[in-house]
């Protein structure tokens, strides 16, 4: 192996790890995908996996063209914060908003297709820009990583993209284990809309009160 190619496989490596231990807490996207394979849709979670890990690409890659401009602006990492707030306390109310009516055919399509949910939520979910930006200044500051190419900032990026999935689709595996526990419990509507409202609330108390 080759200098160059130890090195990319390092900065790969990076992205890899960074992006999988951070999709480790819970989360607006991850519950999500708890929640469908508990609720046995496990094609529909693995569309959904998919997603996050394509839309998880662009988010940080912005995080790392605008890591210098995004930590010398407080404003906007409150920004991005408060943004998360609203989208968690918004899915929260509506995992928890009881409903007898049958969905819409839209509502049903977009529920059913795992894929341009998980796209749509993703783009309202950009707590990966900080994120990426934080991780990146922190690499760099360490001498670890020094992206001064395009092939090398590329492949951080595709590491922190597969990273993502990785973490989703073993979150879909553990899930479908404890299904026959689970399956037909009002819970498991209840638990993730809980777990949102209380993420949504943490976030408004850091926002508000820091």
């Amino acid at each position: 192996m080759t200098i160059f190619e130890c090195i990319t496989c390092t900065f790969f490596f990076f992205g890899f790890f960074f992006s999988f231990i951070g999709s480790i807490p819970p989360g607006s996207l991850n519950v999500s995908i708890l929640q469908l394979s508990l609720e046995k849709k496990i094609a529909i979670a693995t569309r959904f996996a998919f997603a996050v890990a394509i839309i998880e690409y662009p988010y940080a890659w912005i995080g790392v063209q605008f890591e210098y401009w995004i930590t010398s602006v407080p404003m906007v990492v409150g920004n991005f914060q408060l943004i998360a707030a609203i989208v968690m306390t918004a899915l929260a109310i509506f995992n928890l908003w009881p409903t007898n009516q049958s969905p819409t055919g839209f509502a049903k399509r977009f529920n059913e297709s795992g894929f341009r949910r998980g796209i749509a939520l993703s783009i309202l979910n950009p707590m990966a820009i900080p994120y990426w930006m934080g991780f990146t200044a922190y690499l760099k500051a360490e001498g670890w990583v020094s992206l001064s190419s395009t092939g090398l900032l590329h492949t951080y990026v595709l590491g922190t993209s597969v990273g993502a999935l990785a973490l989703l689709l073993l979150l879909i595996n553990f899930a479908q284990r404890l299904a026959p526990y689970v399956q037909g419990s009002r819970w498991i509507k209840i638990i993730p809309g809980l777990v949102l409202l209380a993420l949504g609330l943490y976030a408004f108390a850091k926002f508000f009160f820091g």
